[in-house]
């Protein structure tokens, strides 16, 4: 299946790509959020009659980003669980308990934007994760878990 980029997608292409992707892909994920439509001579055509809107707002997206980035970055967040005495964690800290934190300190951020890349946190003490608030806008957030005696 082809389809017209609206918006700019990891590892796929950039706004106004017309790019091949699997059927189920395009089905299932980008033509329903909105990110892509299928790549047909009236969708094409009408695409470039909405370029320059569709790329000022593409950057309007990437600015305000940009301005949370900044705030977020360098941010630590302490998220207190239950722990045993060697500070292993009864369950774990997950990106939607990381979300919540950042909820609570007056950052709005969806739990898929936050990346575990060792999975959930098991322990105590301090991690590094990072928080994508926009394909090209990556922001590195220390994450404290304290312990609390069950």
């Amino acid at each position: 299946m082809q389809v017209i980029l609206m918006e700019k997608v990891a590892n796929l292409g950039n706004l106004g790509d017309v790019v091949r992707v699997k059927d189920g892909y395009g089905r299932n994920y980008l033509i329903p959020n909105r990110i892509a439509r299928r790549a047909t001579k009236e969708a094409i055509a009408e695409f470039e009659a909405k370029r320059a809107e569709l790329e000022k707002a593409a950057a309007e997206k990437l600015a305000a980003a940009q301005a949370v980035g900044e705030k977020l970055s360098g941010l630590r967040v302490e998220i207190a669980q239950k722990a045993g005495v060697d500070g292993r964690l009864f369950g774990s800290v997950t990106n939607h308990d990381v979300a919540a934190a950042l909820g609570k300190q007056g950052f709005a951020a969806d739990k898929a934007q936050i990346r575990m890349p060792q999975g959930p946190l098991k322990v105590t003490g301090e991690h590094s994760l990072s928080v994508a608030l926009h394909t090209d806008v990556v922001v590195d957030v220390t994450v404290v878990v304290v312990g609390e005696q069950a």
